[in-house]
């Protein structure tokens, strides 16, 4: 699959889902198997090196290094605190492998979504195309996480840690058709069969550690993605900050 991800018209059932979202707060909480991370939507502009040194992304927003193969990806954040109004909106902060320029994405990370007025918070694993699957830990703003992935073989290790709260959650699984090709790590507006969905007022994210097959990612001239609609820039990407550090910063839903 190419950068853009496929859109189809809203069905009945995914509208009756979204409707339910928006009635019942709880489901929002629960990662509803209709809300997903996807792979990278968006465009690539490309340096005089032939290198991506940029990126406008419909769902996307962070650093993606890219050409493999990756065998680890690794960074922390502090859970944002989302401001809620009626609106119901949906926000995702992941490190993962594959989905730059590939149709897998292998990935875990945390949740920060609004409905009703109110603010929920989760944490989960996915095996893009398959859909994600929620932790049942309590997730609160402020907590701080540690998340990577990494391969070995067909062998996938997700580990995502609240050093907050002091729980851990590790999940193996197998893909024979990973590619390994890039490793991210990335601020999302999660995504149902009708397209991306509307992106919750996050603030800013902070991502410290990030590395890539051991290295600080940097070191792979990565990618910097800013999340945008149109001329609707959504969220944008710091610069990186000794190779490992950078913030994405929410600007509209």
């Amino acid at each position: 699959m190419s950068a853009t991800i496929r859109i189809t018209a809203v069905s009945a059932v995914a509208a009756a889902v979204l409707s339910a979202l928006a009635t019942a707060p709880s489901a929002v909480a629960s990662a509803d198997s209709a809300i997903r991370q996807t792979p990278l939507a968006g465009h690539h502009l490309v340096g005089p090196t032939g290198r991506v040194t940029h990126s406008t992304s419909g769902n996307w927003a962070g650093y993606a290094a890219t050409g493999g193969p990756f065998t680890s990806v690794s960074a922390s954040w502090v859970q944002p605190a989302v401001s809620c109004g009626s609106a119901t909106t949906y926000s995702s902060f992941w490190v993962g492998i594959d989905g730059d320029g590939s149709n897998s994405v292998e990935q875990t990370g945390t949740e920060a979504d609004c409905s009703g007025g109110r603010a929920y918070y989760s944490s989960w694993y996915e095996m893009y195309p398959a859909y994600p699957v929620n932790y049942s830990n309590t997730v609160s703003p402020g907590d701080h996480f540690t998340a990577t992935v990494s391969v070995s073989g067909t062998s996938f290790t997700m580990t995502l840690s609240d050093t907050t709260k002091g729980w851990t959650k590790t999940t193996k699984k197998s893909s024979s058709s990973a590619q390994k090709y890039s490793a991210e790590i990335i601020a999302e507006a999660p995504s149902s069969s009708s397209g991306v969905l509307p992106l919750s007022n996050f603030g800013t994210a902070s991502f410290t550690g990030s590395t890539a097959n051991g290295q600080p990612i940097g070191n792979f001239s990565p990618d910097k993605i800013n999340m945008a609609s149109g001329s609707t820039t959504k969220a944008t990407t710091s610069s990186l900050s000794g190779g490992t550090n950078f913030s994405v910063a929410w600007n509209h839903s």
